[in-house]
């Protein structure tokens, strides 16, 4: 690895930044090769639309139920994997904050995590207001949550962090379970009397933690293993093919298990046990979560279900997805050209995901639901996205809101 290529990893306007063909190192006498460079943030970007594009498919896309064939199996893919794959690289953009393949220190590394506590505390503002309108399934509150918890692992190595998410992953949702089932409602509602969150957007502490729709308490998890990726040099082939196994590794193993265990409805989505698979697309219909089902349930692995299994799974596709891209992006230079458009949606991604709820409500799209049988405004929205992103990506180097989100972080530069 050349010098010049922790300074590209860890220099925080890259992670919302369109990829810049042909610009030079800021230490020109050391230039970083521009294939794999380019094409390991690139390839994250790439990864970051495509869980932008299916979060577009399980909020506007019809329900699983209404598919066939490949239609089904990109909206199942999209059911709960969308978001996780958002969590995980929302782990990987940390580090690109605070030092991605080593740790920022001193100076550096206290202003670091200043960044990445203001943007916290914006995300858990701009989460709280957009649930007074949407409801639980944003999930911008449950990030700033996931921002905060995650400060004092910023410096932990590659293998802590693995391990660490791994011993989340296997001991979690049965805690979850179990403070669940301690919880009357009567406690619940003395939580929430004294909760301003709740009393604001009905999405409180409590829901935040471990009772919403992406509770930390299990959430960590993914969170944690994007860090632990960010850790890796992607652009080193040997690490490529090493993840790929361990992500395939993972999901087979862990799906496989909770169809051995659980039967033939293991991976069934819980969306589809309702009438409706409004909100999130890949809840229980009443915005329950696992812990409010029988224990048996633990052993099962559907998109959301916050199992062990579940966890473990979603994780390996999490990886698959993003080694995938990057792959794709260093090596097939065509497809590079491309997937610009698509790219620069993975640049602006906040914008894009606020976006397509405000167009919803200014259009009056309906949501994926039982009486949403077209993929038409799917299609136009992911369309809509990607020329917008294109666009302002010509003119600027952030989006709209990306923008705002590092201009309330300039606070930190005070920091001493």
């Amino acid at each position: 690895m050349t010098k010049s290529q922790p300074l590209r990893e860890t220099s925080a306007p890259q992670e919302n930044s369109p990829p810049q063909p042909g610009t030079t190192s800021p230490e020109p006498a050391v230039p970083a090769p521009p294939g794999p460079s380019m094409g390991r943030l690139v390839g994250v970007d790439l990864a970051r639309a495509l869980a932008v594009f299916g979060m577009y498919v399980v909020h506007i896309g019809p329900p699983l139920s209404a598919t066939s064939g490949v239609a089904s199996w990109i909206r199942y893919m999209s059911d709960g994997h969308s978001s996780v794959l958002f969590a995980t690289l929302a782990g990987f953009s940390l580090m690109l904050l605070a030092g991605r393949r080593e740790p920022k220190t001193g100076l550096a590394g206290r202003q670091a995590k200043a960044r990445i506590a203001i943007r916290a505390v914006v995300l858990l503002a701009l989460g709280t207001v957009m649930a007074m309108e949407y409801g639980g399934v944003i999930i911008l509150g449950f990030y700033g949550v996931y921002f905060l918890l995650a400060l004092p692992l910023v410096r932990l190595r590659a293998k802590t962090l693995a391990i660490m998410a791994a011993a989340l992953a296997l001991v979690t949702p049965q805690l979850a379970f179990a403070l669940n089932s301690l919880l009357s409602e009567s406690v619940r509602q003395g939580i929430n009397a004294y909760d301003p969150f709740h009393r604001l957007s009905g999405v409180g502490a409590l829901d935040l933690l471990l009772t919403g729709f992406y509770p930390a308490i299990t959430w960590m998890s993914f969170v944690i293993a994007g860090m632990a990726l960010a850790r890796f040099d992607l652009s080193s082939g040997t690490v490529q093919r090493r993840l790929a196994a361990l992500g395939a590794t993972l999901a087979v193993t862990a799906y496989g298990m909770s169809l051995l265990l659980a039967g033939k409805d293991a991976l069934n989505s819980l969306a589809e046990s309702g009438s409706s698979s409004s909100g999130s697309g890949s809840m229980p219909p009443d915005g329950g979560s696992l812990p409010d089902m029988p224990a048996s349930m633990l052993l099962t692995a559907g998109p959301h279900s916050g199992t062990t299994f579940d966890i473990i799974g979603s994780v390996g596709v999490a990886i698959l997805v993003i080694v995938g891209a990057t792959v794709a992006m260093d090596r097939l230079t065509r497809l590079r050209r491309l997937a610009k458009p698509v790219i620069a949606v993975g640049t602006m991604s906040l914008t894009a995901y606020v976006g397509h709820f405000v167009a919803q409500s200014v259009l009056a799209t309906p949501a994926g639901t039982g009486t949403q049988q077209s993929w038409t405004p799917l299609l136009l929205y992911v369309l809509g996205a990607i020329v917008f992103a294109a666009i302002w990506s010509r003119f600027f180097r952030r989006g709209p809101l990306e923008y705002l989100l590092n201009a309330a972080t300039k606070p930190a530069k005070h920091i001493r």
